[in-house]
């Protein structure tokens, strides 16, 4: 327990974190990475170079200390990004390494106003709530360990199958190199894959929804091929698995992880919605309703650019057909004068609140949705104005946690 003096001191900051806390993450990134240089083979480059990873670590030592005194309010945050941890590999003896370079980055941002008060301080508090990643992440490793056919860090898996779904995304099925089995995983959740690339110095582990229902005996990846646009560097692992990775390779990956799931025990009606490739945990989630719960009412939203980026479309198509609660709806933000003259979507645009008024019976449902970032702002500010309560409204980051709120 931390002590009163402490709990103080830890709120006294959180002024200052808002202020400088990316510039502090953004220096603590710097120098631990300059003194172990093997933490480059767990922790994302592209996420780092963006800037991302730094606003989401920010974002959580800011939560960490605004309650302090009440650590229970973020364990749900905590056990996210735990389910993240767990699924890249960190271990135990990584936290004292974030926390020496944390507290030294604190230190040299803030200067003199750092005093050796608020550093003792933050060091006792880092101390308490590394302990309750461990045991959280500890706790995630037996369960993925003592899962039927589960496994505690990484599994080789044979690439059996590749299969083209558009022009920028394509599957990936995957089988145990052992021929053993695989566990079950709920709809939405993910896998790390690890990438060894020739030429590049480090390890790439990258985490990827899974794009298929549970119970099969495979794991099926469905990856965007990043070919860098909107000044985004290159994708170095997706570019590597579209133009270099053939059926027949071994990769190794780790057990499912992830809280962005669906509810399987509810009957309520559910919507799901995604932009481009965030389609993969909603494809798993409607092909996992229309086999398991064929009375439970699902609206399949998708946007995509047109159909040459449109993976999975006849996919959805067929599944609908076979469950009489479902419907499917398109949107094409730059549909094609093919396109439009045979008019094989719904709407050409962007998912507005008026237009779902328009195809939805109304707000009772559970919402799902994913896709880019500024495409969950819009679906979140859209739901949020039609009354959709917080508790209905599930979403998750492709990435770092980053904040919908505007």
């Amino acid at each position: 327990m931390l002590s009163q003096n402490t709990i103080a001191i830890i709120k006294s900051t959180v002024p200052v974190l808002e202020v400088h806390g990316k510039a502090i993450t953004t220096r603590f990134y710097q120098t631990m990475f300059a003194k172990h240089p093997e933490l480059l083979n767990i922790f994302n480059h592209a996420n780092q170079k963006q800037g991302r990873q730094q606003t989401a670590l920010a974002n959580a030592v800011y939560a960490a200390a605004a309650h302090i005194d009440r650590l229970e309010t973020i364990l749900p945050a905590v056990r996210q990004i735990a389910h993240k941890h767990r699924s890249l590999g960190i271990k135990p003896e990584h936290y004292p390494i974030v926390g020496e370079n944390l507290l030294a980055a604190i230190k040299d941002v803030l200067g003199e106003a750092a005093t050796d008060e608020i550093i003792d301080a933050w060091a006792e508090a880092y101390g308490v709530i590394a302990d309750v990643f461990i045991n959280v992440e500890e706790e995630m490793y037996r369960e993925a360990e003592r899962a039927e056919g589960g496994w505690r860090d990484f599994r080789p898996f044979v690439v059996v199958k590749k299969e083209r779904e558009s022009d920028v995304i394509t599957s990936f099925y995957l089988k145990p190199q052992d021929g053993g089995k695989l566990p079950s995983f709920v709809p939405g959740q993910y896998i790390t894959v690890k990438m060894d690339i020739p030429g590049e110095a480090n390890t790439h582990l990258r985490q990827y929804s899974l794009s298929d229902s549970p119970g099969q005996d495979y794991y099926r990846i469905s990856v965007k091929r990043e070919a860098g646009e909107d000044g985004k560097p290159a994708g170095i692992v997706s570019c590597y698995l579209h133009d270099h990775v053939r059926e027949g390779d071994v990769l190794p990956v780790s057990a499912p992880a992830g809280d962005f799931v669906l509810d399987t025990a509810a009957d309520t009606p559910v919507v799901l919605i995604s932009g481009g490739v965030g389609l993969t945990p909603m494809f798993s989630m409607l092909k996992t309703i229309v086999e398991r719960q064929p009375n439970r009412p699902v609206t399949y939203i998708h946007a995509a650019r047109n159909s040459s980026t449109h993976a999975m479309k006849q996919q959805v198509e067929d599944l609908v057909k076979r469950h009489p609660h479902a419907r499917a709806y398109v949107l094409y933000s730059e549909p094609t004068a093919e396109e439009r003259a045979r008019g094989c979507y719904d709407k050409e645009g962007f998912v507005d609140l008026p237009w779902l008024q328009s195809v939805l019976p109304g707000n009772q449902a559970d919402f799902y949705f994913c896709g880019p970032v500024p495409f969950m702002k819009g679906i979140y500010r859209s739901l949020r104005e039609w009354g959709v309560p917080a508790e209905r409204i599930h979403y998750e980051f492709f990435g770092p946690m980053g904040s919908l709120e505007e």
